[in-house]
């Protein structure tokens, strides 16, 4: 059984490394036009340049999993802003693409909580499908089968009828977008149990969300289900994906923690351990990639636990393994 760790969007390590740069709309509004364009093209080369140096620093340190910053691209999903952010720089996008490719990583994406496919607001059910018509867009340019991670959304006025609002626009979606979609529990409204039915029904894979279960659940047991969620995957030729972080404190408890409690960690290894399957485990800690690292050398020190490289391990005893 094969463990793959993978970390979110900033590497910590490099300092001076970002692709994150962005301009306001506040500001946008008061360039002229030449130097609107100039600026957004400036600001896109240089994010572009900036995500494949750490894509070549995640290779370098044996780190195969990684998500995507969706501030990519300053103001690509702005109401009131239209430009060409595949074609001018398609050589780019292509560039980075192959690179994932030829090293066999495994990238996605979580917009933020503006995304909301099941809202009660038209306007917004719109803006988040342009959103996720973005994220589509950049996978294409870099041809790849990239996937977004989504929650459910909203709970107004009750469960049942939020639920219902999110399968009838899913279903609107083109099958391309469809494809790309995952769901995730999250911290508040919609329980482990709940994402996994609407799962089921829609055949959406499931990404559970270890910590947000923590935080919302009705059955405190994952286990009963734990097998239902690892199926949701079946036929994706992917290995399940799931999110593991550790709480701030306890007064804190939804807020995510520098570290990863490395005990906890293994508590939940046993857990998976069972069904002998390989799986992939986003850590969503503030330390980023030095938090992985940190955890991956502790997990030195347990016998149980064969490191194959930085991020990967495999537990003893199972009989899934592979050299990467």
């Amino acid at each position: 059984m094969k463990i793959r760790l993978g970390y979110v969007a900033i590497s910590k390590t490099l300092d001076d490394i970002s692709y994150n740069h962005t301009i306001t709309y506040t500001h946008y509004l008061k360039l002229q036009e030449k130097e609107q364009s100039y600026k957004l093209s400036h600001i896109i080369n240089t994010n572009l340049d900036h995500l494949l140096q750490v894509l070549k620093y995640n290779l370098q340190n044996k780190v195969f999993f990684f998500r995507f910053s969706h501030n990519l691209i300053p103001l690509a999903t702005h109401k009131e802003v239209h430009f060409d952010y595949i074609t001018p720089y398609l050589k780019k996008w292509k560039k980075i693409g192959d690179f994932i490719k030829k090293h066999n990583m495994r990238v996605d994406s979580h917009p933020d909580q503006f995304c909301v496919l099941n809202s009660i607001h038209p306007d917004i059910i719109k803006q988040s499908i342009k959103m996720l018509e973005f994220q589509y867009n950049i996978y294409q340019a870099m041809e790849i089968d990239g996937h977004v991670v989504l929650h459910i959304g909203s709970s107004i006025p009750d469960k049942k009828s939020a639920m219902k609002r999110f399968c009838d626009t899913y279903l609107k979606l083109p099958k391309e977008i469809q494809k790309m979609i995952l769901l995730e529990n999250d911290d508040k409204t919609f329980t482990a149990e709940e994402t996994l039915d609407l799962c089921e029904t829609l055949h959406i894979p499931m990404v559970l969300d270890y910590h947000h279960h923590f935080c919302n659940h009705e059955k405190k047991d994952i286990k009963p289900i734990l097998e239902r969620i690892l199926n949701t995957w079946e036929g994706t030729s992917l290995p399940p994906k799931m999110h593991f972080s550790s709480s701030k404190s306890k007064k804190e408890k939804r807020a995510h923690n520098l570290i990863i409690d490395a005990h906890k960690f293994i508590s939940f290894l046993e857990l998976l351990s069972f069904y002998n399957q390989d799986i992939d485990i986003m850590l969503e800690c503030k330390g980023k990639d030095e938090s992985l690292f940190r955890l991956s050398r502790q997990l030195h020190f347990y016998t149980k636990y064969k490191c194959i490289n930085n991020s990967t391990f495999i537990i003893k005893g199972s009989s899934s393994y592979s050299s990467k």
